[in-house]
C-alpha cells in the first residue's frame, strides 16, 4: 500500500540526512531580473485553514459561477466570493481531506484520507452524499453526466453515481512495490474514462461497466533500484475537442495519440509527473528538473525550451491573459510569454510555497499558497 511505502521512503531519506548533507539533483536555479511587461494587484487574501499540512495534500481549489471552493487538511471548506473574497460559507467535514476539489453543477466533489468521497451543496456545504472508497484519494474526483470517477491510491479505481452516490464499478489494477506520493487524475467524457496509473500502463475504461476498451503502456521500467525504475502516470490526460491525448509520465514519456484508436502521432523522452497544458496548437509541458517546454502539437516539434526555474519545483502551467502561470517552491508566482518563454511578471504570495497549480480566470490568478493563504490576483499591463 502507498502510505507504507511513503513512511519507508521517509525513513530512507531521514538514515541518509544522518550520513551525511545530500545534494539534490536539480540544485533551485536564483531568480534573476528582467524587462518587466505586466504587474500583479492583490484583490484580496484570504486564510484557508491551516493549509495543505505537512505532507503537502494535493486540496486544489475549485470554481464555478463565481464562487472558489477550498479546504484545508483537517476538513475545513470555504466557500468564497470570487470577486471580493468574501466567505459565503464555512463547513467542518469532521474529517480529514486529502483530494483536490471539483466543483460541478451544483454540488462540490472531495476525496479524504480514509478513503470517503463527499458530495457538498455548493450553495451551503451541507453533505449531500458521502461513499466510501478502497483507499486514501488524492486525485479530484472527475465527473460526466452520470457518474462520478475516482481513482485512489491503491490503483483503484471507482465509479459512483452523482446524484446517489451508489458505487457502479470498480476497476482495479496491479501497483509496484514503490509508487510516487500520488495518483493519475482520470480524464472523463461519457462513453469512456481515460486513466493513468503508477505501473506506467494508460488504460480506457467502458463507463458502462469499468472494463478496459484499451490499455497500452506509456513508460517502461528500467533500471537497478526500485526508485529508479519508478514509471507513475501522474499527470491528467488531456484530451482535446477533435480526439487527441496527450499523456505525460515519470520516468517515460511524453506521447500524442488518437483517443479511440490508441494509434501514436508522435512522442518524445520526457519525465513528467504534471499534467500538460494546451493552448490553440501549442503544448506545455513541465519535466521534473521543472524545465519548460512548449512543442507544436501536431508534430511534437520543440518550440521553445526554458530552464530558467530549474530546480524550484513549479506547478503545472496554467492560462491568464494569454499568458503562462506557475507557482514555485517559495511562493512565487511567475508569468511567462507563452510564445517565447520570457519572464514579463512575477509577485511573491507566500514563503510557504506554492505547490498547485493557480486557478485561472481572464486576468484573474487565485494562488493557494502551502500554509493555506489564498491570494487573488489581477495582471495589469506595464507597457
Amino acid at each position: 500500500m502507498k502510505p507504507t511505502l511513503v513512511i519507508a521512503a521517509a525513513a530512507l531519506a531521514l538514515l541518509a540526512g544522518c550520513a551525511g548533507k545530500v545534494e539534490p539533483q536539480y540544485p533551485p536555479k536564483d531568480l534573476t531580473s528582467f524587462d518587466e511587461q505586466a504587474s500583479f494587484s492583490t484583490a484580496w487574501s484570504q486564510r484557508v485553514g491551516r493549509g495543505l499540512g505537512r505532507a503537502t495534500y494535493p486540496i486544489a481549489p475549485s470554481r464555478e459561477d463565481g464562487v472558489i471552493f477550498a479546504a484545508d487538511e483537517r476538513g475545513q471548506v470555504y466557500a468564497m466570493d470570487a470577486e471580493s473574497g468574501d466567505t459565503l460559507w464555512r463547513r467542518d467535514l469532521d474529517t480529514p481531506v486529502s483530494s483536490g476539489l471539483n466543483a460541478v453543477a451544483g454540488q462540490v466533489y472531495l476525496g479524504t484520507r480514509n478513503g470517503e468521497v463527499l458530495a457538498l451543496s455548493q450553495n451551503d456545504g451541507d453533505v449531500v452524499w458521502r461513499t466510501r472508497v478502497s483507499s486514501e484519494v488524492l486525485a479530484a474526483p472527475q465527473a460526466n453526466q452520470q457518474l462520478l470517477v475516482v481513482q485512489s491510491v491503491d490503483g483503484n479505481v471507482t465509479a459512483l453515481d452523482r446524484s446517489s452516490g451508489n458505487e457502479v464499478w470498480v476497476h482495479t489494477s496491479s501497483q509496484p512495490a514503490l509508487t510516487l506520493r500520488g495518483t493519475g487524475t482520470p480524464q472523463v467524457i461519457d462513453p469512456v474514462t481515460f486513466v493513468g496509473f503508477a505501473n506506467g500502463r494508460l488504460a480506457t475504461l467502458d463507463n458502462r461497466s469499468g472494463q478496459p476498451l484499451m490499455e497500452m503502456r506509456i513508460a517502461v521500467p528500467q533500471g537497478r533500484t526500485e526508485v529508479d525504475r519508478l514509471v507513475d502516470l501522474d499527470g491528467q490526460p488531456l484530451l482535446t475537442p477533435d480526439g487527441r491525448l496527450y499523456v505525460t509520465s515519470y520516468n517515460g514519456r511524453l506521447v500524442a495519440m488518437e483517443a479511440t484508436s490508441g494509434e501514436i502521432l508522435w512522442e518524445r523522452e520526457h519525465s513528467s509527473y504534471l499534467s500538460p497544458l494546451l493552448v490553440g496548437d501549442t503544448l506545455y509541458t513541465v519535466n521534473e528538473a521543472s524545465h519548460i517546454l512548449a512543442l507544436d502539437a501536431l508534430s511534437g516539434r520543440l518550440l521553445w525550451r526554458s530552464e530558467d526555474l530549474e530546480g524550484r519545483w513549479i506547478t503545472a502551467p496554467a492560462l491568464a491573459d494569454n499568458k503562462l502561470v506557475f507557482g514555485d517552491f517559495e511562493g512565487y508566482v511567475h508569468l511567462l510569454d507563452r510564445n517565447s518563454g520570457d519572464f514579463v511578471g512575477r509577485t511573491r504570495v507566500n514563503r510557504s510555497g506554492i505547490s498547485l497549480r493557480p486557478l485561472t480566470d481572464g486576468r484573474w490568478v487565485y494562488a493557494l499558497a502551502n500554509d493555506g493563504r489564498l491570494e487573488a490576483l489581477q495582471i495589469r499591463e506595464t507597457q
